[in-house]
């Protein structure tokens, strides 16, 4: 099956040889390994050593720039894949930056709690760092064409945009139980205090159902009979597994305001369903409103970072429930944006109190009819 072109590669490429190295990070199953192959294709002296190898760690661990020397030996390109895996692996790294200034390093990790502590530090000011997502709206345009993107929405909606469930339509549901579950959050079973996969698991169903409302941990604790530390250091772990992000109430210039509210969003709609084992066709479900919302603001997500725009992402509600689904803040500047799968229950302007605190700023609503103009 012919690859599909990923937005990233570019951006990559463009950054190959510049004595830094480059890491990508994201969740199991995104095709960070794939993206790095098509890149190094081109190459032919191109070294991969796979951390989920014993042998392969046994000789990292711990190695001397001798040792690391030769098992480099005449390679310029050397990928080192599921580095999360790999005891002190930012030291030995950076014994590569440093000292082989010839060779291009490329990292990828599953787990950015796994990979942050083993690599900041090590790594300041020696690494390019990127997000790999699911295929966003942008790459299944340009790869399949602006007819199939249209065509393939509502199962998006519903099974997600993995690229094994894209690759593999038939088979989406089977692709997703294999994807979805403990496999996701794998590598947060293995750091210290975090012995609770059951709990993991009410969690992650508990911030499922509550896709596009806010958020409670107190609440959390109670559905998932915990305590509130134990519910918001485990949200924390499962975004930085890849799985969900919080989107933070605004809140700079009025009383009403919410001060403390939070979202929280699936990065992918299949694995949001498959974990409350709803897979149904839209006619028949009564969530479309929060998958739309859900699917929206993740699509955005990506469609920015993939390009390199920079940008904050809030959404704004006040105590008498005046409320806008997506405030995004670039530049210092604010766009903001309403979710609608209801094309006839379209609103044209934002919350008066929103205007009066902050002033005109642009505002659109987002339906299956306009979607594609916001994420191409």
């Amino acid at each position: 099956m012919e690859l599909l072109h990923r937005k990233l590669q570019e951006t990559i490429e463009k950054r190959m040889f510049k004595g830094k190295a480059i890491v990508l990070v994201g969740a199991r199953q995104v095709g960070k390994s794939t993206l790095f192959r098509q890149i190094m294709s081109s190459y032919d002296d191109v070294l991969t050593l796979n951390c989920d190898d014993p042998e392969t760690r046994s000789l990292l661990e711990g190695a001397n720039l001798g040792e690391v020397r030769r098992l480099v030996g005449t390679h310029r390109i050397v990928m080192v894949d599921e580095a999360q895996r790999l005891r002190g692996a930012g030291l030995t790294m950076k014994l590569i930056t440093d000292n082989m200034t010839d060779v291009q390093l490329l990292i990828t990790g599953s787990s950015s709690f796994l990979l942050q502590g083993e690599m900041n530090e090590p790594l300041t000011g020696r690494k390019f760092e990127y997000q790999l997502f699911p295929f966003s709206t942008q790459e299944i345009n340009d790869n399949m064409g602006y007819l199939r993107a249209r065509q393939l929405l509502e199962s998006r909606l519903i099974f997600g945009s993995y690229p094994d469930v894209i690759n593999n339509a038939g088979d989406s549901a089977v692709v997703l139980s294999n994807l979805s579950g403990s496999y996701m959050y794998q590598d947060l079973l293995t750091i210290d205090g975090v012995r609770k996969p059951v709990l993991i698991e009410k969690l992650l169903v508990a911030l499922a159902l509550q896709v596009g409302s806010e958020v409670s941990y107190n609440e959390l604790s109670q559905i998932v009979g915990s305590d509130v530390k134990t519910v918001e250091k485990y949200v924390d772990l499962l975004e930085k597994c890849y799985i969900i992000f919080r989107l933070p109430a605004l809140n700079r210039n009025m009383r009403s305001e919410l001060k403390k509210g939070k979202k929280i969003y699936f990065y992918d709609n299949g694995i949001r369903n498959s974990i409350i084992q709803n897979l149904n066709p839209l006619s028949l479900r009564n969530d479309v409103g929060a998958l739309w919302e859900n699917f929206i603001i993740s699509e955005r997500v990506k469609y920015n970072h993939n390009r390199e725009h920079r940008a904050n992402y809030y959404f704004w509600r006040t105590t008498t429930q005046q409320e806008i689904d997506f405030v995004e803040e670039s530049g210092g500047a604010f766009q903001l944006f309403e979710m609608k799968w209801n094309t006839r229950r379209v609103t044209t302007k934002p919350p008066s109190e929103f205007t009066k605190g902050y002033g005109e700023m642009p505002f659109s609503v987002i339906t299956p009819d306009n979607y594609l103009d916001f994420l191409l």
